[in-house]
């Protein structure tokens, strides 16, 4: 579980701890990859700290995104899922398929400055899913 050692500099620096719990959650959102529910993180994590409840994945996932350790979003299927924080970016995603594509932050920074400009509004997550057909399924059309 190393790696999310790497983490404990940033919740010390907001004058939380790393509890074993938040190092598990951390492990599994670590090198998954990819976004995963709640659930599955929980199954992950319970592999490494068996006495782990489904509560406190639910509570610490809320905690880690809030403290800008995790991503959560929306990714089409109306669930909640969440990845590691490593850096502002997108998804393109396939209606047809599944199949996504990240797309880097600074392709949409001109957007959202026009956003909080229009409304007033200061944009505090930066995560944005578009859907449409994948160049694959477009040819199958």
């Amino acid at each position: 579980m190393s790696c999310a050692h790497s983490y404990v500099p940033q919740l010390r620096a907001r004058g939380y701890r790393m509890t074993p719990q938040r190092l598990a959650i951390l492990h599994v959102l670590h090198h998954s990859g990819r976004h995963l529910s709640p659930s599955e993180v929980y199954e992950q994590a319970r592999m490494e700290l068996p006495s782990l409840t489904e509560t406190t994945v639910y509570r610490t996932l809320d905690f880690l995104a809030e403290n800008g350790l995790a991503r959560p979003a929306y990714m089409g299927s109306g669930r909640l899922v969440y990845e590691i924080a490593r850096h502002e970016h997108h998804h393109l995603k396939c209606r047809n398929c599944g199949h996504e594509m990240e797309v880097q932050h600074d392709l949409l920074k001109t957007l959202y400055r026009q956003l909080e400009s229009e409304t007033g509004y200061r944009l505090t997550d930066s995560h944005v899913t578009f859907f449409g057909l994948c160049s694959d399924c477009q040819k199958g059309e």
